[in-house]
């Protein structure tokens, strides 16, 4: 089954651009193009696709507004930033607000197929400069080892986002329901003081804690 991406960005050449290209790939469908962070959203519920390719600044609503209210309604759906900004100070609240992945306009045409078919397979998908900004924000809570409050079932869960599994790959993998699964990602989450799966996974990479 194709993989069907839609793409929000509010210049027109960069949209055509990108479906051009991603429309040759066997693999992949192109399901739309949104101009602005509110019709991705709009989009996204009409024709629910696999992964969205989220530029960050765009009129109307930006594309950290748009990917905190998609995850928020539409949690399977993966989002990726495709920006032109490589600062904290867009990495981070982009990562908080729920992007699985973020990526510069400059990346070559496989890697941002590449990057696409990890997305959808659960993978993270982080350009240098955005994994180099998360680290550092772990580091900030260097010594505190926030991973003793963990039971062990979530350990379990941890070691497996780690290895970059999705919520009903996990529960799979441990027998135990979805629903589980979710409450622990979630208390792991609030105990590691992160935002997303992106963190909590370099977190555990950071301490040892993966598979």
């Amino acid at each position: 089954m194709a993989i069907r991406v839609l793409i929000a960005d509010d210049h027109h050449i960069v949209r055509r651009g990108l479906t051009f290209f991603l429309q040759t790939q066997k693999d992949i469908e192109i399901a739309g193009e949104a101009s602005n962070g509110k019709e991705a959203i709009q989009l996204v519920e009409r024709l629910q696709p696999d992964v969205v390719l989220m530029d960050l600044i765009m009129p109307i609503m930006d594309g950290i507004e748009a990917t905190r209210r998609i995850k928020l309604r539409f949690p399977d759906v993966h989002i990726m930033m495709l920006t032109s900004f490589s600062d904290k100070d867009h990495v981070i609240p982009a990562i908080e607000a729920g992007a699985a992945g973020y990526q510069l306009k400059d990346i070559e045409p496989d890697e941002l197929v590449e990057s696409i078919r990890k997305l959808v397979h659960g993978e993270n998908t982080l350009h240098p400069k955005a994994t180099n900004h998360l680290l550092t924000r772990i580091n900030q809570n260097e010594g505190k080892e926030l991973h003793l409050q963990l039971t062990k079932r979530e350990h379990d869960v941890l070691k497996e986002i780690a290895s970059g599994k999705s919520n009903k790959e996990i529960a799979a993998a441990l027998y135990i329901t979805e629903k589980t699964v979710k409450t622990h990602v979630s208390n792991i989450f609030s105990k590691l003081e992160v935002a997303d799966r992106t963190q909590a996974a370099l977190y555990a990479v950071k301490h040892g804690l993966q598979k």
